[in-house]
This record gives C-alpha cells, structure tokens and sequence, in this order.
C-alpha cells in the first residue's frame, strides 16, 4: 500500500472571527504527486462521548491549496472545535492530522476600524470605531471587558518624546494636558482582560496640531486680509461690468454716425435699400443711361419739338411769343408765315441737337432730373 506523506504545521489562523486553517506538505523525494486534501471537523464534546461515533463534517474537500476557511461555519466564540486534515491521491489516503480550536482561547483581537481625531481648542478628541467580527457586528458582543488603551505622544523632530497612555471604554475621548498650537500622534490598541488576556497591535498613527486661543494682533490681522480680499473682488467685479457695459455700446451704439440728410434719405426713399457692409467680394453694377441735350425751339405751332417728345413736354406757341400775338418775326427766333385762314402753319426754322452725352454711374430716376433740366432751360 501507497504510504502519502500527511499534512504538517496544522493550524488555525484567526482575527476576531475570521477562522482559515493552514498547513504545510512535503511530498516524498523523487516522487511528484497531483495530490489534493480534505478537512473535516467536530465538536469536542462528540469526542468525549463514548455511546457513538462523532459525526465529521467536511469543510473542504479534494481541495489542491494548502488552506482551508473556515469562517463560514459560524462557529460559536466559546465553543471548543477538532479539525483534522489528510492528504489524497489516486484512491490512497494518508493519515488525518488533528488540531483543536477555541476561538475565545485562540482567535486573536483586532484594532479599532478607525480611529478619528478632531481638535477642541488646545485639547485633542478622538473617536474610536470598535473592531468588527464577520457578520459586521462589534466585537464587545462576544468579550464583555473589551476596552481601549490610547498612547499619545508630542510629534517632534528628534523624535526623543515621551509617551502617554490612556485606558478607556468609551469609543469617545478627549486628550488631557495638551499644549496649544503643538502636534500630536495618537495609536489605539483593543485589549480583553478576561480569563484568556487578548491584546492587539496598535492602530496606524494619526498626528494632528492643537488649537488654542487667538491673540489680538492674529484677529486683526485676519480681519485686514480678509477685507482686502473682499475689496478685490468688489473691485474685479466692477471692472468687469464696466468693460461689458463699454463693449455693449460700441456695438449697439457706435460713436461714429451717419449724416443727418443720408439717414433720411435712406429712411425715406422707397426704393432705398437698408445699409450694410461691403465685402471684398461685392460687385459693384454699373449702369448707363444715354441722355440726349437740345436747344429749346423759337417757335412751336401745333407741333411738339423732336426734344420735347423725348423730355415729356408740348410747348405751344403763345409761351414763345412774348412781343403779342400779331408779330410776325422776333430777334431771336425763326420767320414763320401765317396766313387768316391757313390751319397748318409752315416751319421756317427748327432748332438742332447740340450735344450728346453719356452719363456713367449707378442708375438712378432721370425722368426727375431731365424734367428740371427742361423746367430751368424754359426758364431762361
């Protein structure tokens, strides 16, 4: 028969409760094994009992590790327990290795879950969170003498300070005969008097500066900083909304405006666009008008002047004939016959065209231009 080397250093590692059996394996020389292991456990009152055999129940089985957890039993915290642990191969088994466990004996206590520290004017308070078991509830459920024992200490560069210690029950304490305006360290360390004398390490040090009273020269000078703060943010403000006002008005009301006569002409006018910028891209259209310029005739007679057509205008014959109407001739205009009975008069002389112009510019209403030209020429 296959001889399997069992399991060595069988034990149970505890904090509050929280159980995880451990142990060790050392398979033979020149031999390589794919083994696996078992625990199982009791109570030790089923040992004691000679009337039957005591039921094991297993916690882990075929397990390759080298641990096993036991905290999900939920084992009672002064109850005494028997595990053991055996090694398997291929079908062999070697032999059970036992340990036997009190978590009120054995398990070790843990720090406080954190501990706080606030000022109170010279003097230091600390708050203390109580150590916690697996199912979140505190440790004091389970050791009745739990309490606290606080080492505090003067933070200094030589490090050379001494040391004070301070046992208390409550989770709340105040730190007597600190100096004001001096830092200190505090530990905590959760201690258990009782028939088995549990300690634990001490917590993580937490270091904070004492306050004290404010003396007159401090509050003056915190109320001038403060003040000059404030005036600078007034002042920033200020500016701020004085630029945003100035800004605001140059681009709703500019300084620069245009002419009073070019503003209402661009109000009034009805065929007046509203103005707006030019681009580099705008084209500029440039329209023509052909504009023809004649002499006034000396003397029109039922007849419109080849100028007047153009213009608008028919001229008759008493506005040129400014001696009376029985003249016959003038100085300054052509010789007309006229007979008593004659109805269509003969033109003796007609006045030319003197000049053509072209006038190049943008279009704009002519027929009011010409009309005046035509007005300001018959007036002369």
């Amino acid at each position: 028969m296959l001889a399997l080397t069992p399991p060595q250093n069988v034990t149970v590692i505890s904090l509050n409760t929280n159980y995880t059996l451990i142990w060790d394996w050392n398979q033979s020389p020149g031999k390589t094994y794919d083994v696996t292991f078992t625990v199982q456990f009791v109570g030790s009152y089923e040992l004691t009992d000679k009337k039957r055999d005591p039921e094991w129940v297993s916690v882990c089985e075929r397990v390759s590790g080298r641990s096993c957890d036991l905290t999900g039993l939920d084992l009672h915290y002064l109850g005494m327990y028997v595990f053991h642990v055996r090694t398997d191969w291929n079908g062999h088994h070697s032999e059970w290795v036992q340990v036997e466990f009190c978590p009120e004996r054995d398990a070790d206590l843990g720090p406080p879950v954190k501990v706080e520290l606030r000022p109170a004017g010279n003097l230091l308070d600390v708050t203390i969170s109580e150590p916690r078991s697996s199912q979140d509830t505190v440790m004091k459920e389970h050791l009745s003498k739990l309490y606290y024992r606080i080492k505090y200490w003067e933070q200094s560069q030589d490090g050379k300070a001494s040391e004070k210690h301070l046992n208390t029950t409550a989770t709340f304490v105040t730190l007597p005969g600190l100096k004001a305006w001096t830092r200190y360290c505090v530990s905590v360390q959760s201690r258990e008097d009782g028939e088995h004398r549990k300690s634990s390490i001490f917590s993580h040090p937490h270091c904070l500066e004492t306050e004290g009273h404010l003396s007159w020269w401090q509050i003056v000078l915190y109320f001038l900083s403060a003040l000059l703060v404030f005036l600078l943010l007034v002042l920033l403000l200020i500016w701020c909304f004085f630029y945003s006002c100035v800004t605001l008005k140059s681009i709703w009301f500019p300084s620069s405006q245009l002419p009073t006569h070019l503003e209402q002409f661009l109000r009034h006018s009805p065929r007046s666009h509203p103005p707006r910028l030019l681009t580099p891209h705008s084209e500029l259209e440039l329209l023509c008008d052909k504009v023809t310029i004649c002499a006034l005739p000396e003397v029109l007679v039922n007849q419109t002047h080849p100028c007047g057509t153009l213009m608008g205008l028919e001229l008759n014959n008493s506005r040129h004939s400014r001696h009376g109407s029985g003249s016959s001739s003038s100085e300054d205009s052509g010789v007309y016959s006229a007979g008593g009975s004659s109805s269509q008069p003969s033109i003796k002389h007609q006045a030319q065209p003197l000049a053509m112009t072209f006038d190049s510019g943008p279009r704009k209403d002519t027929s009011h231009d010409v009309w005046t030209r035509a007005l300001t020429a018959e007036g002369h």
